[in-house]
């Protein structure tokens, strides 16, 4: 378990593909690895994909503006997750003769986008959908031992590697292209963040059954640390857009009521990795001092995170 006192996150906001493409669609183009009726059994109907006139790098610096607009100060530090490696680097072109531009990281290009290329920054990586918690943990780590360091963009988000499905197939979950941001600071705004639990496991799958014990355990553990109330009726448990039978059987081993399970926008945008979390926290944040959510974060690798934060109540203007 990892604690934090004095940290807190604000200015959430997403970008998505624009391009919406049904299941049937999906399967016509050849984009699914398995059928669409296993997926329309779950929940999926839609997946958003980058439209002809969208990069990866535009609609991620899309994203980052309108935090580093809501962030008050310049960051002094940028972190970025990818859950898939050819998120990391911008395409190459074969036929350019210099081979070092193959390593065209997607972190430098960015940084000169925003006119950010003095900044110092951390690219993370092998952490999947799980990747919110991931960068919480870091930039706690970088504020925790750099008490100078007072505000860090954080970045998140994936496209779709070349002629590769959207789906995968063994886990049945459908895939949207998106990028998402967030600012951390030590203003006491937005969400505060209490502590994160975290397990790893070599393995590459873990049985459903398995992942709803541990994630109740975790989820308890750590409330249990933070001398948090989990059965308190206000607060909110945020999970990812898959598995959402295993999900349910969470809720109900906490014994929470329908509105504090949050799955958001499923059959419409599909899941949208770690920016799953960053789209729930942006449209359910009220500004009510106090109000709890936990945060469930799971990805290959594999990974399983849980995190508590804090709602803080608006600034006054």
């Amino acid at each position: 378990m990892w604690r934090c006192a004095g940290i807190f996150l604000w200015g959430l906001n997403y970008a998505l593909g624009e391009l919406s493409r049904d299941l049937t669609e999906l399967e016509a183009a050849g984009l699914l690895a398995g059928g669409a009726a296993t997926l329309a059994e779950i929940g999926y109907r839609h997946s958003l994909s980058l439209g002809p006139q969208q990069t990866f790098l535009q609609i991620s610096g899309a994203a980052a503006r309108r935090s580093l607009a809501a962030a008050g100060a310049p960051p002094q530090a940028l972190l970025f997750q990818h859950a898939s490696s050819e998120s990391a680097t911008l395409p190459w072109d074969p036929s350019d003769p210099d081979a070092s531009t193959r390593y065209s990281y997607f972190a430098p290009f960015f940084l000169r986008e925003l006119g950010l290329d003095h900044l110092p920054y951390f690219s993370l990586f092998e952490s999947g959908c799980a990747g919110f918690a991931l960068l919480i943990v870091a930039v706690g780590g970088l504020f925790l031992s750099s008490p100078e360091t007072r505000l860090a963009l954080c970045v998140m988000g994936d496209r779709r590697p070349d002629d590769a499905p959207l789906n995968l197939y063994r886990e049945r979950m459908l895939m949207s292209e998106h990028a998402s941001s967030f600012v951390v600071g030590k203003e006491s705004k937005g969400y505060q963040i209490l502590g994160v639990n975290w397990y790893s496991t070599g393995r590459t799958a873990v049985p459903l059954l398995e992942l709803v014990k541990r994630t109740v355990q975790m989820i308890t553990g750590l409330c249990r640390e933070l001398s948090v109330d989990i059965s308190a009726p206000e607060v909110l448990v945020h999970y990812p857009n898959i598995f959402p039978d295993a999900w349910k059987m969470v809720s109900r081993s906490l014994r929470h009521h329908d509105k504090q399970h949050v799955m958001l926008d499923m059959p419409e945008r599909a899941h949208c990795g770690g920016s799953d979390t960053i789209i729930s926290l942006s449209k359910l944040y009220q500004g009510l001092e106090g109000r709890l959510h936990v945060v469930v974060s799971y990805g290959s690798g594999v990974h399983l995170a849980v995190s508590v934060l804090r709602e803080k109540a608006r600034p006054v203007a």
